[in-house]
């Protein structure tokens, strides 16, 4: 049975078709996020910090690793990549035990990651593109990692699954020429937004299927591709994930975090509650406060994505007498029990 190893110093991630799904934290990434790409050009590591934890403590069993910022001082990520690669791994891997996913379009900032990180990273990525063949295959035979594999080539992105498909066999036929065997090669079929697809999810599970079954490879994909543009995405994402690791998906890059709950929002549901006459508890603080009102959490936390994955587990007997399903539900939020107390006390008025 087809399984790719992936090691931190001390620690072992497994992905296999009868191991439980692996989850690839995405946050450690500054594209799309101004702020972050920011902080980084100044030095300030801070948010990469955070984040580091925080997906750990979400549930993530590796972390994906991307450096690409092109800063205003210097646009040209050649040069920039690679050293902030160096430091970004240290940096991670000095707060948190897990695997990496080194992560870049930058050959040099690639090789910077493999020759950073310790124990046995994911190499992320290698596309069906002539030249990203030849220059990131020796990559990964040298420092003998398993690697991400995109089914986009030199022709692009295909609409047609049966192009996909044929892309990774061809990467897969590329990689055992240079002795790399089909077990270190993580397929990414690519997944479309079925707002723009509607075939689109019915095409992936399609995929993978196949990618299992002939070729013997894992797989893994961006998981909010599936909603983007849509509403409720979390809905999306929650239904898709399930139904993809049924047919067969192994991993994903996602984010396992459910983002905090910012002042912003608390004071206009504040003030909301206010207008409608709602006297709440004394001294109830933001926590309670968003808890009660089902607003989530002032606290990184897991997401509802990391709930159905977790289920999913226990259902395809990928978590051995439900052990993590148990610990993962076992301990309710103090402060949320605390708002739910506190619904009967207050004023004369409208209770909360």
């Amino acid at each position: 049975m087809t399984r790719t190893i992936v090691e931190s110093k001390t620690k072992t991630a497994v992905i296999g078709f009868d191991e439980p799904f692996c989850v690839i934290g995405e946050r450690i990434n500054p594209t799309g996020r101004k702020k972050l790409a920011a902080e980084l050009e100044a030095g300030d590591f801070s948010t990469v910090e955070k984040d580091a934890v925080a997906q750990v403590a979400a549930g993530a069993t590796v972390l994906d690793i991307n450096a690409g910022v092109v800063y205003n001082s210097n646009p040209n990520p050649n040069e920039t990549e690679p050293p902030l690669m160096t430091k970004m791994v240290e940096l991670v891997q000095g707060l948190v035990d897990v695997p990496l996913c080194i992560d870049s379009s930058v050959p040099e900032a690639l090789e910077a990651g493999l020759q950073t990180a310790e124990g046995r990273p994911l190499l992320n990525s290698v596309t069906g593109e002539e030249d990203r063949l030849e220059f990131v295959l020796p990559l990964v035979k040298k420092y003998n990692v398993p690697v991400v594999a995109i089914s986009n080539d030199d022709t692009g992105i295909s609409e047609d699954p049966d192009v996909r498909f044929a892309v990774a066999k061809k990467i897969v036929e590329r990689a055992a020429d240079f002795g790399i065997p089909a077990h270190d090669i993580v397929v990414d079929p690519l997944v479309m937004p079925i707002g723009a697809m509607a075939t689109a999810g019915k095409q992936v599970f399609t995929l993978v299927r196949r990618l299992r079954e002939e070729l013997g490879v894992n797989t893994t994909c961006g998981a909010s591709n599936i909603s983007f543009g849509l509403p409720n995405r979390h809905g999306i994402n929650n239904a898709f994930l399930p139904m993809a690791m049924g047919a067969g998906m192994t991993s994903a890059i996602m984010n396992p975090v459910a983002l905090p709950v910012g002042p912003l929002k608390i004071a206009e549901k504040r003030a909301e509650v206010e207008a409608a006459g709602v006297i709440l508890p004394e001294g109830m603080d933001d926590e309670a406060f968003v808890q009660l009102f089902g607003m989530g959490s002032t606290k990184p936390r897991p997401g509802k994505e990391m709930e159905a994955i977790r289920a999913a587990n226990l259902l395809t007997d990928n978590d051995p007498h439900g052990g993590a399903w148990i610990s993962f539900n076992k301990s309710p939020d103090a402060a949320g029990s605390e708002a739910r107390g506190g619904r009967r006390s207050g004023g004369r008025r409208r209770r909360a």
